[in-house]
């Protein structure tokens, strides 16, 4: 094996903690924005409560690998140097657009961005082998990228944006309605069983649906979870909202619980979708080089 192989992982090692740099510089703001925006704690608790979001998102992340490894394109139509060149062009590109787009405070995904830096990297490859292989046409550019699975997950993000906006203006117009007018009164009434929703929701999707894909616990567990989860949350929901409801009458502020916990859960999320933006690329390009090794060719 040649050894500037080496050197392109030791690259791609680089460039990956400088793409967890600038993409946790530009996504923290969407997990610890209405936590320092409400001073409902002090900015290190914030932090804190964020970083073991962030540690527990890590552990139970699986399910977005396969993005960089075959989500965009064809891998079994390049060879390893093409492949190895297409990835380091990706996490070039990535870290370039990403500190650009922070140094001038705009807004951007990192998933999207992911998906489009690696289309971009596998067209330029294809047109390098296209014009070099009197074989292939610029017809053939459409076999080597995974055309439709990008689409469905550009798609998907798309929906998720459309599917937010719903969801928040439903939550927040039933906010509204049980809270704006005599807020003290009702909060005291119906705040610890509205924060209970809150608490069961965070509890369902950071924990229930990160610990499905992420193998820490047996099949048997999962699926005797899943075959009672309806229960569970209900059982969850009357105890989350009985010990609010206490913690209410001992004069604790239930809405930091409940805003904290969300900041957990958000960094939790952040860190099992948004990973492999940062480190999926890299370790594909191990996963590359070890079935390089091993095949001997």
């Amino acid at each position: 094996m040649d050894p500037i192989f080496i050197v392109i992982l030791i690259v791609l090692a680089v460039l990956a903690v400088l793409d967890l740099i600038v993409g946790v510089t530009n996504d923290a703001v969407n997990f610890i924005g209405a936590s320092l925006g409400t001073r409902i704690a002090s900015k290190r608790t914030i932090l804190c409560v964020a970083s073991v979001g962030i540690l527990v998102g890590v552990v139970t992340s699986n399910g977005m690998m396969e993005v960089a490894r075959s989500g965009v394109f064809h891998p079994d139509m390049f060879t390893f140097t093409e492949v190895m060149m297409l990835l380091v062009g990706a996490m070039l590109a990535d870290v370039i657009l990403l500190n650009t787009f922070n140094m001038l405070g705009l807004p951007t995904s990192t998933t999207v961005s992911l998906i489009f830096e690696l289309m971009g990297s596998a067209v330029a490859v294809t047109c390098y082998k296209v014009a070099n292989d009197s074989g292939l046409t610029m017809a053939d550019v459409g076999s080597f990228i995974n055309s439709g699975k990008a689409l469905a997950m550009i798609s998907a993000i798309l929906v998720s944006v459309v599917l937010s906006f719903i969801v928040g203006v439903v939550i927040m117009y039933i906010s509204r309605i049980l809270f704006s007018f005599r807020y003290e009164k009702r909060m005291s009434r119906f705040g610890s069983l509205w924060c209970g929703v809150a608490l069961v929701g965070i509890l369902y999707f950071a924990i229930f649906k990160g610990l499905k894909s992420s193998g820490l616990i047996s099949p048997d567990t999962m699926q005797m979870l899943n075959d009672n989860i309806t229960m569970i949350l209900l059982y969850c929901w009357i105890a989350f909202s009985a010990l609010l409801f206490i913690l209410q009458r001992l004069h604790v502020d239930i809405m930091k619980i409940t805003i904290l916990s969300g900041t957990f859960a958000l960094a939790l999320a952040f860190a099992g979708n948004d990973l492999v933006n940062f480190i999926g690329v890299p370790i594909a390009g191990l996963d590359s080089y070890r079935m390089a090794v091993d095949s001997g060719d």
